[in-house]
């Protein structure tokens, strides 16, 4: 194998790395536009009759492929996984030592596969045909084994390989990510799948978080220290301190809130005003007009926009700003690989 010739100067080198990525992005973006232009002729047939049948499956749906194909096809699973359509990956030699027991009457088959003549696909096909299980076929050649055989045959376009020796799998694999790609999504439109049922399945990450409710963020009354307008400051943030909550909920006699004071907002010793922050009462350290939410909206507000919004907000009930609760949002926790975010208690 030859190496990369080092002794070139780094301007000439970076130039040429350009060139190379420009070229595979221009290869399998026409590529996809290609692709994009068959769904108004046969392919878009094959297309819509492979969606009926994988939005009738009572089952689960089995996506296989061996090599790169079948890294497509795990990713293709787990993207209808997350998406409301149960979906599982088999692996094709596996599939002919036992696991071809997986597959039930009632699911359904995506098979991926370059040539479409995958040798360790035979078993899967054979056992496809014999119990009558649905099988949609991705592959680049419409008169291989595996085309012949489905009941669905999704034939791609045949694109030259980003590979400049035009061996390894590049634009056939990003055809069939994408394919599977808007298999998924169209079946997700039909179920008519929300937000919300996508955090069901993905309470995990960034997207989880900003896909939770005020309610699942918010501090019960329990949990909040509260206080009147005219307790004084002292007690106020010996109250927060012990509650670990950052703020306190300043109430009227009728128990409606009438704001809050954080630490962040916590009135700091200026020599003009008088006496010191400690001594004076609460209602004159507590914002009486912060922002607030509604216990359903959606907590994506606070996540990404703590930095420029207060951590915490009174969380609206039904009867206006009573103390139903406060939102505590995600703030800044320093890790090792940088800044992550957590979620207070």
């Amino acid at each position: 194998m030859k190496t990369a010739d080092t002794t070139a100067a780094p301007t000439d080198l970076h130039a040429e790395d350009i060139a190379h990525a420009r070229r595979v992005l221009e290869i399998e973006s026409q590529a996809l536009e290609t692709l994009a232009r068959q769904l108004d002729g046969p392919f878009g047939s094959a297309f819509c009759k492979a969606a009926d049948l994988l939005a009738g499956v009572k089952g689960r749906v089995i996506v296989t492929g061996m090599g790169k194909s079948g890294h497509i096809a795990r990713k293709l699973a787990a993207t209808l996984a997350s998406t409301g359509t149960t979906a599982y990956y088999i692996h094709p030699g596996e599939a002919s030592h036992g696991d071809l027991g997986m597959i039930g009457t009632e699911d359904a088959v995506i098979a991926f596969s370059k040539s479409g003549d995958t040798t360790e696909l035979a078993d899967i096909l054979h056992y496809a045909a014999r119990f009558r299980i649905p099988l949609i076929g991705v592959t680049e050649r419409a008169g291989s084994s595996l085309a012949e055989a489905s009941d669905a045959a999704l034939v791609l376009p045949a694109c030259p390989e980003a590979c400049p020796m035009g061996l390894a799998p590049t634009t056939s694999t990003t055809l069939m990510l994408a394919l599977g790609d808007a298999l998924a999504v169209t079946l997700l439109q039909r179920k008519s799948f929300t937000a919300a049922d996508f955090q069901v399945f993905h309470p995990g990450g960034k997207l989880g978080k900003q896909l939770l409710k005020v309610k699942a963020l918010m501090r019960g009354l329990d949990r909040l220290p509260l206080t009147g307008p005219d307790a004084p400051m002292s007690d106020v943030l010996l109250g927060i301190s012990a509650h670990g909550t950052g703020c306190a909920g300043v109430v009227d006699a009728a128990g409606h809130l009438a704001g809050i004071i954080t630490t962040r907002g916590a009135p700091r010793p200026q020599p003009q005003d008088g006496p010191h922050p400690a001594e004076r009462d609460g209602g004159r350290g507590h914002d009486p007009r912060p922002q607030d939410d509604p216990p359903g909206r959606a907590g994506r507000r606070g996540v990404g926009d703590h930095e420029r919004a207060p951590h915490h907000r009174p969380v609206r009930g039904r009867r206006g700003w009573q103390a139903a609760g406060l939102r505590a949002y995600p703030r800044p926790a320093a890790g090792r690989r940088g800044v992550t975010t957590r979620t207070d208690r």
